[in-house]
């Protein structure tokens, strides 16, 4: 249930993992900068009057990584909430930008987030929102890859994770749409089922990276793909860019968003 939503109370710190490429940090503050234009223009309703009013407002829109920072994540978090709140900010929303319910988003953030909690004590409300991942409108993503790259097969490549349930989600969404499964760090690797598929008389293969944006992982995917087609003359492969910065993105996003 979508709760009331009175921006100039609200920041919104949106975490993703992080890296020593600059690329994902780029696209991060594109994120924000888009995600704080866009709350900037929300239509809401005043209390006071039944009339819908566009607000001019300042909004607190940051971004914060698990890894590779300066800072572990809480220390993050309390500095985010502390000038949020020097600011009039009342409420902190913490949206994680992942994909998958492996470790870092069924353990790591959390503890992160309640040793936050902790410091900050009840000056400001710290809510944990949804990961990405777990926002259904990524099937229709993906799905409208499908209809872009037609091919006789299309491989969802997944980082992996030592969580069942995240390759279970993997799993379910390849069901749903028809795809075949692969993962950079566990089998069955991308590599393997190339081979099944080639067996099998698949030529025409595309590849969606199943990452939120460019860097090392998907250089080295692309290396990958090159090798392939060595291995694999007869095999056309196509390969999709990550899910991006994009609109469809920021709309997911902002469906998870409190308002």
């Amino acid at each position: 249930m979508k709760h009331s939503f009175t921006p100039q109370s609200s920041g919104y710190l949106l975490i993703y993992h992080g890296s020593r490429d600059p690329r994902p940090e780029s696209a991060m503050q594109q994120l924000a900068g888009k995600i704080s234009q866009k709350l900037r223009s929300y239509p809401t309703h005043d209390t006071s009057s039944p009339i819908v009013s566009t607000l001019k407002h300042q909004v607190f829109v940051g971004t914060a990584s698990l890894e590779f920072a300066s800072q572990p994540l809480h220390s993050q978090i309390i500095e985010f909430a502390r000038n949020s709140a020097d600011k009039g900010c009342n409420r902190l929303q913490i949206l994680p930008l992942f994909l998958l319910p492996g470790i870092h988003v069924m353990e790591d953030i959390p503890t992160e987030v309640s040793q936050a909690k902790a410091q900050l004590g009840e000056d400001i409300v710290v809510n944990l929102q949804p990961y990405l991942g777990s926002h259904p409108g990524l099937e229709a993503l993906l799905a409208n890859q499908l209809r872009i790259n037609r091919a006789d097969a299309t491989i969802l490549l997944a980082h992996g994770s030592r969580r069942q349930s995240a390759t279970m989600l993997v799993e379910q969404i390849s069901v749903k749409l028809g795809l075949v499964t692969a993962y950079w760090a566990s089998p069955p690797s991308l590599e393997s089922q190339v081979a099944t598929l080639f067996s099998m008389g698949c030529r025409k293969i595309n590849v969606i990276p199943y990452f939120l944006f460019a860097g090392g992982i998907t250089d080295t995917i692309a290396r990958t793909i090159e090798k392939l087609k060595l291995n694999f003359p007869t095999i056309s492969f196509q390969l999709s860019k990550p899910l991006g910065a994009n609109a469809e993105i920021i709309e997911l996003i902002w469906d998870l968003m409190e308002r």
